[in-house]
């Protein structure tokens, strides 16, 4: 882990500053991996065209305004011309970043890199909206065709821009050797596989559970120390499932939903954490909304930061559209139209995840007679079989054999074992694209609007919040909604009709709220279902995660009567623990012979919880929690080979084990209990003593716990080449359940989630709203603003959103006129 850390300073800012001359050369291969010198790389700082540029199918003049901090301003005529311009500006900034998306989603990533990746292609193709698409387009509001065609046309301009310009095209082209893609309006729509996913990996998981204990009772008892199941609910086995499944079941899953990984026979690639078993603790975000009444200005507030995984360039894009009857900003995928995240003059928006259950797996027999048939009712019924041709780099196309079942895409059969399994999900609906149904919702005008194209919401579920200027203030959630008669989606089900969707809640009966009278409304992705909420009936989720960053946004908001813009940028950027503060208070009491474990102890017991970079508390906290507390835990609550499989605890479920130890300790409870405090704790002290040292005063939490901005081509080029493309590394403070959250890999504290983009908003006066992205808004790691706001996101400080134009003209840094090809 040490030497990880190390590789990754050694290849930061000296390596940065000497890789800044030469001219374009050609690449060098080692051992099949492509390595980037830094001559290659400062080849892409050529810039846009000073002068206008003619651009074919742009309608009337145009104009992109960039400020400072790399906004994008963007001026026109109509909203056909908008919508294009932001296709162009979006693949002027984005355009490895937006094709890598779309060869991924469409799986088309073979056709340029080879036969690796031949795999990868069939999984994403599985997962393909396939339906007619006249009801997709209606399901996203009117003109969402016209808007996504229009939007495409300007990435493919700006293609063609850069086939007359061949030096403006992007390195990661030129080092891999292929061409951008045209794009076409139902690209955008038909890729399914980027949004986030629920349940399916945890009803696997439940179902190994249930396998592996003697009986199907123990095994949901030993599940519940996994994932808490919330509002209070009690599950079973579906009649007729055998819960004993592969463990390679979602192998071909997992592959559809999977990042593009390059080449990882490289020294950093060793050093990269994969995706983390536990998906819960990589969903996340944070909003809230306060009314005039509680606001220093008597306007509303309204403040986002939602959380994903990492990456250079970031998930998200700052934009501003302005055109006759639309001037919305705020910040979106980069790939998509539209704003999600932001307002629109008269109208805020922002939004958390809402754990709607979309997905389930359908188990079934197979025909011995005939492996293409699975059993339906009472009979055999054909899998529909789709065959498609994957092209192949340097090869021959590859056929690829997709099966699906009425329910949804096959991910796995062994004819031998006469089973198969296959996906249903609500994916495959109309209007299910992620974030796509932005474009509806980002021109309301008023909450009634708001909520009529919430209620068309489709992916991913939701939580938004909602402010205007005539200072009203609300939440709205949306999402589509399966209705399961009879099961609760927790677990696999039996696919021979006996477990069947009853088509989909309407979304008017989600939950929402106008105005609601404490004058604040705060979602952090827990479990928040209003009370006598019909949830027996409707069965929307029941795995949430946990809930201490939603108390303490709720513990700051009720005790600020009257916020500030700064309260509400130090309340997103804040560190303390409310679970850290439960586990000191658990300590407290206790003592030990032994004097490491009585240091600990002190060094805890006068700690307040706040997760500092600086903080040697912190270091050894969080060290206990994510190494050895959970194990412990579940070594003394569990059987050996259950404890085996899973990974950490539900938090919720620890912290209340240890708070009321009758639940799970049994006989001899208190001391069971204080047994797992110390001797963990005990543990965690000589971890740290390893890890820096035995003086406890020199312990820093930053000095372990850090971020880094990888992209995606890293694992293939030169230490120069990465020093180039990474950001980082960053100390970082806060934990997996601060407000300002940081979940990050135990084996070497790498920070891989979080708020990448920060917004609070001054609803009515928006020039004093601020925002922060990281690392930068330009996906060109040769742009000023590839790595510009990376810092200032570590220190939590933010830049204007700048909204009106006379604000914008004093903040430009560049201007690009566009005009219509003659």
């Amino acid at each position: 882990m040490a030497v990880a850390r190390r590789h990754l300073l050694d290849n930061s800012a000296d390596a940065h500053q000497s890789a800044s001359a030469g001219g374009c050369s050609g690449d060098r291969r080692v051992r099949g991996a492509i390595v980037l010198g830094a001559a290659l790389l400062a080849c892409a700082a050529l810039p846009v065209a000073a002068q206008p540029i003619a651009l074919a199918g742009l309608s009337k003049p145009a104009r992109i305004v960039v400020d400072k901090w790399g906004v994008p301003h963007i001026y026109a005529q109509s909203q056909d011309d908008v919508f294009f311009v932001q296709g162009f500006n979006a693949a002027r900034d984005r355009l490895f970043q937006i094709d890598l998306w779309r060869r991924r989603g469409l799986g088309e990533l073979a056709s340029v890199f080879g036969p690796g990746y031949v795999e990868q292609d069939r999984a994403a193709r599985l997962f393909l909206y396939r339906s007619a698409m006249a009801p997709e387009w209606q399901a996203y509001g009117q003109d969402a065709e016209r808007t996504s065609a229009r939007f495409v046309a300007g990435i493919n301009a700006y293609i063609d821009y850069i086939a007359r310009r061949p030096e403006l095209l992007p390195f990661e082209f030129r080092q891999l050797g292929y061409q951008p893609a045209k794009w076409r309006a139902e690209d955008v729509v038909r890729i399914r596989s980027h949004g986030l996913t629920r349940n399916l990996t945890h009803e696997f998981a439940r179902a190994r559970m249930v396998c592996r204990a003697a009986a199907a009772a123990a095994g949901l008892e030993a599940d519940a120390v996994r994932a808490r199941l919330s509002p209070a609910w009690t599950t079973r086995v579906p009649e007729g499932l055998d819960p004993c499944l592969p463990e390679d079941a979602l192998e071909v899953f997992q592959r559809a939903t999977d990042p593009v990984r390059f080449d990882r026979r490289t020294p950093l690639a060793s050093t990269m954490p994969s995706v983390m078993s536990d998906d819960a603790t990589l969903e996340g975000s944070n909003n809230w909304v306060l009314a005039p009444s509680r606001t220093v200005t008597g306007r509303p507030i309204l403040a986002n930061d939602p959380h994903r995984a990492y990456g250079a360039p970031s998930l998200r894009y700052i934009v501003h559209l302005n055109a006759p009857g639309l001037n919305v900003i705020g910040a979106g995928e980069p790939a998509l139209p539209g704003v999600s995240i932001g307002h629109n003059g008269k109208v805020a928006f922002g939004l958390t995840i809402f754990s709607i259950d979309q997905e389930d797996l359908y188990v079934y027999q197979t025909n011995p007679a005939n492996p293409n048939q699975y059993r339906y009712g009472g009979g055999w019924e054909n899998f529909r079989i789709v065959r498609e041709k994957v092209e192949v780099r340097g090869r021959p196309a590859s056929m690829v054999e997709l099966r699906f079942t009425r329910h949804g895409p096959v991910i796995y059969q062994n004819a031998g074992k006469r089973l198969a399994l296959a996906v249903r999900t609500a994916w495959n609906a109309p209007g299910m694209a992620p974030y796509f149904g932005s474009i509806d919702y980002m021109k309301a005008q008023d909450f009634t609007q708001f909520r009529r194209a919430m209620r068309r919401w489709g992916a991913p579920t939701e939580n938004q919040v909602y402010a205007d200027t005539a200072g009203n203030i609300g939440w709205v959630t949306g999402g589509l909604a399966p209705v399961r008669p009879n099961w609760d989606g927790l677990l696999p089900v039996p696919g021979d009709g006996r477990y069947e969707w009853k088509g989909f809640l309407d979304g008017a009966q989600l939950p929402y709220a106008f105005n609601p009278k404490q004058g604040w409304f705060a979602s952090a992705n827990e479990m928040n279902l209003p009370g006598g909420y019909p949830y027996q009936e409707h069965k929307l989720g029941f795995e949430w995660p946990d809930n201490a960053r939603a108390r303490r946004i709720a513990q700051v908001l009720a005790a600020t009567p009257k916020a500030t813009m700064e309260d509400m940028e130090r309340l997103q950027n804040d560190v303390v623990s409310l679970n850290a503060r439960r586990l000191v208070a658990l300590l407290k009491p206790l003592s030990s012979p032994d004097r490491d474990t009585q240091a600990a102890l002190r060094l805890l017991s006068s700690w307040d919880g706040e997760e500092t970079a600086a903080s040697a508390a912190a270091a050894l906290y969080e060290v206990w929690w994510s190494r050895h507390l959970g194990n412990a835990f579940k070594a003394a609550v569990l059987a050996p080979d259950l404890a085996s499989m899973m990974d950490a605890p539900h938090a919720s479920v620890l912290l209340e084990s240890l708070e009321q130890t009758a639940s799970r300790f049994g006989a001899d409870a208190v001391r069971k209990r204080d047994a797992v405090l110390l001797d963990s704790l005990a543990a965690a002290w000589a971890d740290m003593a390893s890890l820096q040292g035995r003086d406890p005063q020199r312990w820093q939490w930053g000095r372990l716990h850090f971020s880094m901005f990888v992209h995606p081509m890293a694992p293939i080029l030169d230490g120069a080449g990465r020093a180039q493309v990474n950001v980082g590394p960053l100390p970082r403070a806060g934990g997996p359940h601060t407000v300002n959250v940081s979940s990050y890999h135990a084996d070497n504290f790498w920070q891989i989630h979080g708020a990448s983009f920060r917004m609070v908003l001054d609803v009515g006066d928006w020039d004093n709203s601020r925002a922060i992205n990281t690392p930068g808004q330009s996906g060109n790691p040769a742009s000023p603003h590839y790595r510009d706001l990376a810092t200032s996101w570590a220190e939590g400080k933010y830049f204007p959103l700048l909204y009106s134009s006379g604000a914008v003209e004093k903040a430009t840094e560049q201007v690009i006129h566009l005009m219509p090809a003659k």
